[in-house]
């Protein structure tokens, strides 16, 4: 009876309120987490850091927002989204904070960028949130708009270094602070469980074992590091290499940054929805494929614009549509009360994905003074995940 109400309720629009609240503390969280990678070249001028050492601080905030997604998606099974956006958004005005104070010391940043990445863990909490809301037939509709969200990082790439340009580093740290304030009180005020919703209560690390056990985890964490991994490397280490490869300025970095992560935010929602008409595997070998053809073309370091320019359109074209698909396949293989610990487990992979390159990168570039090698490999991953798919899959939709 009260799933009967849930999806009454849905219908009647509250569905779509959550799912535009969860959606914008996503875009929030995610803001938040990625401070630091639109100004590596301030801090790489300022430290007088070495392109590895940049990278390094580049990557940190994803690791804790990568492992992070583990116990979060779990506490999300447990306590549900509402409680446990509001604790994601109240716990990131710490770091958030000390990161806007710690500019001028390498080893603050890496502390408090390491702790920054508390606020990249929202992902592992909206992902159950949105889709107890919605029916199975609606869930990839639901996890695209979702994970447009991570919209948040084109926010920080293009928003980001003009606001320290105008208002300097410590004012800018602080208004995210406040917002981020603000959106927990929003998120408690106004933000609602889904009524077919129920916690889990049983100990956590039970749950997360029972997880790992699925065969399913394991393979949508394979093809969602490679998606979710390679726009998270592109949208925190494209600033540095734009400035480095290319010679653009900070600012201007950021701006082509910013239009990467909106293709892919863009992208993300219409691979959601196209999975719900022809089926998320078919949607992640268009991804995987195509994220293959556009490395090739980046490893020959064509000129800026063109190619380059549209080459890292479409690449993130193919990466938002992979990441709109993969939690529509992982809602189809596993059952709704174990997909917030899922979630956090494939989450983490994806994060993951992404901490890696941006350090692979750093030492390519300080080796070689280029980053073929970089595009190569992301060329050749993304060939072998594409084969793996369609063998392991070849007899789902």
């Amino acid at each position: 009876m009260r799933a009967e109400t849930g999806e009454r309720t849905a219908r009647s629009g509250t569905a779509g309120g959550n799912l535009a609240l969860a959606t914008a503390a996503f875009a929030l969280t995610f803001w938040a987490w990625n401070l630091i990678g639109p100004l590596s070249r301030t801090y790489s001028d300022n430290l007088d850091l070495t392109p590895t050492q940049t990278s390094v601080l580049v990557a940190f905030p994803v690791l804790v927002g990568s492992l992070g997604r583990i116990p979060v998606g779990a506490l999300t099974d447990r306590y549900g989204g509402r409680v446990m956006f509001t604790a994601v958004c109240l716990l990131s005005i710490v770091p958030t904070f000390l990161v806007g104070v710690s500019a001028s010391s390498y080893g603050m940043l890496l502390l408090w960028g390491f702790f920054l990445g508390i606020a990249g863990t929202s992902f592992a909490v909206g992902v159950p949130f949105v889709n107890a809301w919605y029916r199975a037939e609606r869930r990839g509709f639901a996890t695209g708009v979702f994970g447009a969200g991570m919209g948040g990082t084109a926010l920080s790439a293009f928003l980001t270094p003009r606001l320290v340009e105008g208002l300097g580093v410590f004012t800018t740290h602080l208004l995210m602070c406040a917002a981020l304030a603000a959106m927990a009180a929003l998120m408690w005020l106004h933000a609602r469980n889904s009524p077919a919703w129920r916690p889990r209560t049983e100990p956590v690390l039970p749950r997360m074992r029972e997880a790992l056990g699925l065969k399913a985890t394991w393979q949508a964490s394979a093809l969602y590091a490679l998606v979710f991994g390679g726009f998270v490397a592109f949208s925190t280490y494209l600033p540095t290499l734009l400035t480095t490869a290319y010679a653009f300025t900070q600012t201007d970095a950021g701006l082509r940054t910013a239009g990467f992560a909106v293709a892919a935010v863009v992208a993300r929602p219409v691979g959601g929805v196209l999975s719900d008409r022809i089926g998320p595997v078919r949607v992640c070998l268009i991804s995987f494929f195509g994220t293959c053809a556009f490395a090739v073309v980046l490893a020959l370091h064509p000129p800026a614009e063109f190619p380059a320019g549209l080459a890292f359109v479409l690449i993130a074209l193919s990466l938002g549509l992979g990441t709109g698909s993969v939690f529509t396949l992982v809602a189809e293989l596993v059952d709704p009360s174990r997909v917030g610990t899922v979630t956090g487990l494939v989450g983490a992979a994806g994060g993951l994905g992404g901490y890696f390159p941006p350090l692979l990168l750093g030492v390519v570039y300080q080796a070689t003074g280029a980053y073929t090698l970089g595009f190569v490999l992301l060329a050749v991953l993304a060939l072998v995940v594409a084969l793996y798919t369609s063998r392991a899959f070849r007899d789902a939709g």
